[in-house]
């Protein structure tokens, strides 16, 4: 199976989980899709890229994940404050990607993008995490 699939739901289930970001963007809304996202209020958990990490060991993975907030706002207030639940529910204990074991999740990057329209804010929240594949 390739790693970043269920890493992905993992990271899905924790902003899905908490009352803090389903306050403000319904569950529903937050989603992995190829089509637009609602930009009033969405999370969507974006790319990923899956390498090798610890040299000739097979199976430990080193992946780099995207979630991306759109918000409906004229700044950057909203995004903030939802890429901020996102670290802290990301932070509520270990994730637990099924058949794999998380050495380690760290937020590489927060970015803050303002739309040239004024309508809108997006924020892209970088992930870099190490997966150890347990026996089966």
């Amino acid at each position: 199976m390739e790693p970043s699939l269920p890493l992905q739901a993992a990271i899905r289930a924790r902003p899905v989980g908490s009352s803090a970001i389903t306050s403000i963007i319904p569950a529903s809304a937050i989603v992995d899709r190829n089509a637009t996202p609602a930009l009033d209020h969405s999370i969507v958990i974006g790319e990923a890229m899956t390498g090798p990490d610890d040299g000739i060991a097979r199976h430990r993975h080193m992946i780099v994940a995207d979630v991306h907030v759109w918000r409906k706002e004229p700044g950057l207030v909203g995004a903030k404050q939802v890429v901020g639940a996102i670290r802290a529910a990301l932070s509520d204990g270990p994730l637990a990607p099924d058949g794999y074991h998380v050495a380690d999740l760290r937020i590489a990057s927060s970015r803050f993008l303002r739309d040239p329209g004024g309508l809108h804010s997006h924020a892209v929240l970088s992930l870099e995490c190490r997966l150890v594949e347990l026996a089966s």
